[in-house]
């Protein structure tokens, strides 16, 4: 145990990196699937014992190599990584568990060694992010969680697949062009690739074009990265088209480490006080949530294809998280990380339930879903209870962070985005309400045989993360204690009140 201690932080990366080249060298049979399934239970374990480690405050720091920062690479891990950390291993977990019969059932034979070794990746790619002290690692990272994600994606036996793949590399090529670009400026500027150094250094340069210049090629790279509306594009299609088990991780996962790396930039880099009183990124990021928030659910509503439905939904999602970030208040930006939690659960869950369709019925049409919710009830009513989160229908996870966001929207007094919130919350009733519908009060199609409920190990990790959609509701100390924790970090209680956004909307 003590090794374990002393190098906890490099072990969350180090154990899925290493596991990840083994996979192809084992038989295409169940034995990459075991050896994945004990990687991410092993990172699950040791996820939990560091957010376990930093939840008194002080955080963890490792030096690769012995080189001290910043002149060497430096892991770092406090509240808010510690958190995102522990919520990806434990989906990941999940979902990798999930993929058992899944990934038999939706692969050919031959790619099953090379799904699980491009999902370690992915992993290892995710946790690096949330763990990393070192701007142009941060990007190493990010493109090594991208470049998996294309290969698990382009692995579906659906041709479709191929072109959403292909997408997402284009989008995902730009995204991380410009943000190498903005690493690049701030280096030039500053020397230094640390983010703790670059905090202390950029100060004494903000004022500069570079630096302005800098900070909006960065912003907007991140921005496809989490598919903030209208930069979305790659979205819709990688979350449809590619396997069951890869889209729940992605919908649960992808798009949050790029928002967490916003949050690091934004509050913990340049700082607050030079992003919202020396650029208008405030109020640009108010308009972009608010159009991602009411086009994302509009459009939700008239998808045939659940998965397609689901991630429009993932797009009004998103929206709601950048709606915390740009309020700029403790609040608003503990309801904008507690929904990146919450929404990782439900969107986890929601996917693995229709995952758990696609298995019987080979499609997730809602006219090839009529009827199922009497065939396969327990699968069904797994959705009903992440549909019910995702509306946020009291004692459910999401109810809570959309309950903090609009409770930290009347504290600034902006009633116009209370109505946006409301009026996209009607709007996911009706959405959800569609697959309801369709499954439990429409007949199944006269040409259809009787299906069967989904095997157990689909059902089994489908119904933890259901049921934690209602734990999370009642009992929020863990979510919310962390959530208000990192939001405290990342923004000082002290700010003076010309930094905030708080008033009329223009």
């Amino acid at each position: 145990m003590t090794f374990i201690h002393e190098h906890l932080i490099v072990l969350l990366v180090v154990v899925p990196l290493i596991g990840a080249p083994l996979c192809p060298l084992l038989p295409n049979t169940r034995l990459p699937w075991y050896l994945a399934t004990a990687v991410c239970a092993g990172v699950f374990f040791l996820s939990a014992v560091a957010l376990q480690q930093v939840a008194g405050g002080e955080p963890l720091h490792y030096s690769l190599g012995g080189w001290a920062p910043p002149w060497g690479i430096e892991f770092r891990l406090d509240v808010l990584n510690a958190l995102l950390a522990l919520l990806i291993a434990s989906i990941a977990f999940f979902v990798v568990i999930f993929s058992g019969p899944s990934v038999r059932r939706e692969l050919r034979e031959t790619r099953i060694a090379g799904f699980y070794a491009a999902y370690l990746l992915t992993v290892t790619g995710l946790l690096g992010i949330t763990v990393t002290g070192d701007v142009f690692n941060l990007f190493v990272f990010l493109e090594i969680s991208a470049l998996a994600s294309y290969v698990l994606i382009s692995l579906s036996k659906e041709r479709r697949a191929l072109v959403a793949a292909y997408q997402y590399l284009i989008l995902g090529t730009i995204g991380a062009t410009f943000f190498l670009i903005g690493i690049g400026l701030t280096y030039a500027m500053t020397g230094t690739l640390n983010m703790a150094d670059l905090a202390e250094r950029l100060p004494e340069v903000q004022s500069t074009r570079t630096v302005h210049t800098a900070f909006a090629f960065i912003i907007v790279g991140l921005a496809i990265k989490f598919a903030l509306y209208p930069l979305h594009q790659w979205l819709p299609d990688a979350y449809a088209y590619a396997p069951s088990a890869v889209s729940a991780l992605l919908a649960a996962v992808a798009t949050k480490v790029a928002l967490y790396a916003l949050l690091r930039f934004v509050f913990g880099i340049f700082g607050a006080s030079f992003v919202f009183n020396g650029t208008p990124f405030g109020w640009v990021l108010l308009g972009f949530a608010l159009a991602a928030i009411l086009v994302g659910s509009f459009v939700a509503v008239f998808q045939n294809n659940v998965k397609r439905m689901l991630a429009y939904s993932s797009v009004t999602q998103i929206g709601y998280m950048v709606l915390g970030i740009s309020m700029l208040s403790v609040m608003g930006l503990t309801a904008g990380i507690l929904h990146i939690v919450n929404h990782a659960i439900i969107k986890a869950t929601l996917f693995m339930a229709l995952g758990c369709v696609f298995y019987r019925l080979g499609s997730i049409n809602l006219a090839s879903i009529q009827g199922v919710g009497r065939e396969m009830p327990w699968t069904m009513m797994a959705f009903v209870i992440g549909g019910l989160s995702l509306i946020g229908i009291p004692l459910t996870a999401g109810f809570l962070s959309k309950w903090y966001l609009l409770m930290a929207a009347l504290d600034h007094g902006w009633w116009p985005v209370v109505v946006f919130v409301i009026m996209a919350t009607l709007l996911a009733t009706v959405y959800i309400g569609r697959v309801v519908e369709a499954a439990w009060f429409k007949p199944a199609q006269p040409d259809r045989s009787k299906v069967r409920e989904a095997p157990l190990l689909l059902l089994l990790p489908t119904w933890i993360l259901a049921l934690a959609n209602i734990y999370f509701g009642i009992d929020s100390r863990l979510t919310l204690g962390m959530a208000s924790a990192a939001a405290s970090l990342l923004l000082d209680d002290s700010l003076p009140a010309s930094m905030s956004l708080a008033g009329s909307l223009p």
